[in-house]
């Protein structure tokens, strides 16, 4: 099915451009026809930074003058440009402001043939931060985890640093609690940096645990704004702990987010996953391939998924490196150490 933009492309069938050798090098022209200058510029991107990085990735050129862009290369790389401008514009026309990042992910996704109708999932308002900015899905990976979360009791979000599975599980308890679905926010992360022993520290509980909590502070007061997270925490509508102070408690009507829970022993996630009570849910976040456990120590976010496989009101959602939205440089990085089957945190004691 053709998309509704297609109607603002114009094909000019194979132009003859003559090559370097003397042969006839057939090249494609098709011309799209932006709406204004403001619909141009987020396309575009800041003095042609999303423009540049197309022309490269897409292997053809661009050239765009008044509300006309046209493009030039070879037939598969004019009908992926195609591909890949209506799915930006697309966004664009339903309120999305492009970064350099969306625009790098519509581009893979649509190289592997899964980017077809990415706006219907990426548009959808899923809450708005304290100053009213609508927080939208960056990836349909991390919808799919919205929907998961949104769905089931326990959910596990697994997956690399810079997915958003942290904060888009901080956004749903959020909205859960504005809802009042829910009569608190439990918010723990073992502090294995602290070897969870935390008398030795000095000040008082919260200010001992502030230091490895600090993710979960800024996407609280992103949400909120620091006068009403520190309301809610004064009340204690909202609780922040290490996972050693869940031990012997029972919580209900609560939204629970286990943060770094590749950190957690198997012992450590049996306790947590048992504290859940009546109208509760979980979200249980991690990255298996960033273990701090002292060496020889096992994961319990690792044998979770084998022992709790196929239970009914329990997902497990996996991330990729193409739902980071931080720099697309790190979705490199990531996959450069992939490939070289190198995983720091192994090396590390």
């Amino acid at each position: 099915m053709r998309s509704k933009l297609s109607k603002n492309w114009q094909l000019i069938e194979n132009s003859g451009i003559t090559g370097d050798d003397g042969g006839k090098n057939l090249r494609n022209e098709t011309k799209l026809f932006l709406k204004d200058g403001e619909e141009a510029l987020n396309l575009l991107g800041l003095e042609d930074v999303h423009l540049r990085f197309l022309e490269e990735r897409l292997g053809c050129q661009i050239i765009v003058r008044g509300g006309e862009m046209t493009v030039t290369g070879e037939e598969c790389q004019v009908k992926l440009a195609q591909a890949v401008m209506e799915q930006l514009l697309a966004l664009i026309r339903k309120g999305n402001n492009l970064t350099l990042a969306d625009v790098s992910y519509v581009v893979s996704k649509i190289e592997e043939g899964s980017g077809q109708d990415m706006a219907q999932s990426l548009t959808k308002v899923i809450a708005t931060t304290h100053r009213g900015k609508p927080i939208k899905a960056k990836t349909i990976g991390q919808a799919k985890y919205v929907k998961s979360i949104e769905k089931e009791s326990l959910i596990f979000g697994i997956g690399p640093a810079g997915t958003g599975k942290t904060y888009l599980a901080v956004v749903m308890a959020v909205k859960a609690l504005r809802a009042k679905e829910v009569n608190r926010i439990v918010l723990t992360r073992p502090a294995v940096e602290a070897g969870e022993k935390l008398g030795f520290l000095p000040g008082d509980l919260q200010e001992k645990v502030n230091p490895y909590l600090r993710p979960l502070y800024d996407a609280l007061f992103d949400l909120l704004g620091p006068d009403t997270t520190g309301r809610y925490l004064e009340k204690g509508t909202i609780e922040i702990a290490p996972l050693a102070y869940m031990r012997g408690r029972t919580l209900d009507e609560s939204f629970i987010i286990l943060d770094e829970a590749q950190n957690t022993s198997p012992e450590q996630m049996k306790m947590f996953l048992t504290r859940l009570g009546f109208g509760s849910k979980a979200v249980v976040t991690g990255d298996i391939t960033q273990v701090d456990l002292p060496r020889g120590h096992y994961s319990g976010l690792i044998e979770v998924q084998r022992i709790l496989e196929g239970i009914q009101g329990i997902s497990f959602h996996y991330f990729t490196v193409d739902d980071i939205v931080r720099n697309p440089l790190v979705q490199s990085i990531i996959h450069a150490y992939e490939q070289k089957g190198d995983n720091p945190s192994k090396n590390a004691d």
